[in-house]
């Protein structure tokens, strides 16, 4: 004879570690309402059902019309660190999105982050990291970062935080610096970054290289660059093995050559050999950055007259699959093969 019986288990498909969610239109208010709930344990559940709903950009559409923000940013301050880290998960995933990078700008969640830059929890600075990576990749989240005032901060943050937060702060910050500079170069970050340009990861030499190229694009930090005696480290990458540190290596030193100084120490630090072999070696990033220093440093008398023995390699990029390779390879061999006007020619 059988009996009924009920297990003490709950489905196999019911997660205890999140909140129910309610039917319908229903679901993300009541969300809302148990975040603001002094039930520690009804947060956490809330944030992690929230953590699943922010994957939908119409889910995060919804959440920011019923005033999801407001909530959240008065959790990233919470003694809690699961709450911390949930909340900040969340506002990563809501910045994946184009409608929730607009609604945190809109908010002024990037200043509420600025606490948590000091968190002693690792995965919350790093999911703090994460959003101003994100949000740094759009001109408006770029301007937001540099309105805040985040980029001394975030500058001195390089010298301290784990390697993988270093990266993202070097990702936002070669976002920010192609807005403005001049907060940067006020902080010290030329010093900064080439301390990184001899880091071991291979990541982090590529990404600090790419910052210097943005800061060397702009007038100040061309002369940044030079008087903090960059140049010759730039000139060692070129011979990375990393591609891409090869690659943003040769167009900061392009950026920093731009200028009589920079040519002038692009040439003393054994740069030209080092350009060649890329321009004949390297991949078409590093070719392109490459043939365009040369043309630069074929602008002096010495470094024109030794690259007029190595037009051979510069005319190989003509082969070069992409245009402006080729481009750039002309304008190096017009710059290698100028002669000075003498009037004497006219007779």
């Amino acid at each position: 004879m059988t009996h009924p019986r009920i297990s003490a288990y709950l489905p196999p498909d019911i997660d205890p570690t999140k909140a129910a969610l309610a039917f319908g239109r229903r679901a993300l208010p009541k969300l809302n309402e148990e975040l603001q709930s002094p039930d520690l344990l009804g947060q956490q559940r809330a944030l992690m059902a929230l953590c699943d709903l922010a994957h939908d950009p119409e889910k995060v559409y919804q959440a920011l019309q019923i005033g999801f923000l407001d909530n959240l940013k008065a959790l990233l301050g919470h003694p809690d660190s699961t709450i911390r880290q949930k909340t900040t998960e969340v506002l990563y995933l809501m910045s994946m999105h184009s409608v929730g990078r607009q609604g945190l700008i809109q908010n002024g969640v990037i200043s509420a982050l600025m606490g948590l830059l000091d968190d002693p929890v690792d995965i919350c600075r790093k999911n703090t990291h994460q959003i101003f990576e994100m949000m740094a990749r759009i001109p408006e989240g770029a301007a937001g970062v540099l309105q805040a005032g985040l980029v001394p901060p975030l500058v001195l943050k390089v010298k301290t935080e784990l390697d993988k937060v270093v990266e993202l702060i070097l990702a936002t910050l070669c976002s920010c610096l192609r807005v403005e500079a001049s907060a940067a170069l006020a902080a010290g970050a030329v010093a900064v970054l080439k301390a990184k340009l001899t880091h071991p990861s291979a990541a982090i030499r590529s990404k600090a290289a790419s910052v210097l190229l943005e800061i060397s694009s702009h007038p100040e930090g061309k002369i940044a660059v030079c008087e903090e005696d960059v140049i010759p480290v730039l000139v060692s990458l070129l011979e990375d093995t990393d591609p891409g540190v090869q690659a943003s290596a040769a167009g900061a030193l392009m950026f920093a050559m731009v200028t009589p100084q920079g040519r002038s120490s692009a040439l003393g630090a054994e740069a030209l050999p080092a350009l060649l072999r890329l321009v004949g070696a390297g991949g078409s990033p590093a070719r392109l950055n490459a043939l365009r220093a040369l043309a630069l440093l074929a602008e002096l008398p010495a470094g024109r007259a030794a690259l007029q023995e190595h037009t051979g390699t510069v005319r190989q990029s003509l082969r070069d699959p992409s245009r402006a390779v080729q481009r750039a390879a002309l304008s190096a061999l017009r710059a290698i093969e100028w002669k000075p006007f003498c009037s004497r020619d006219l007779f």
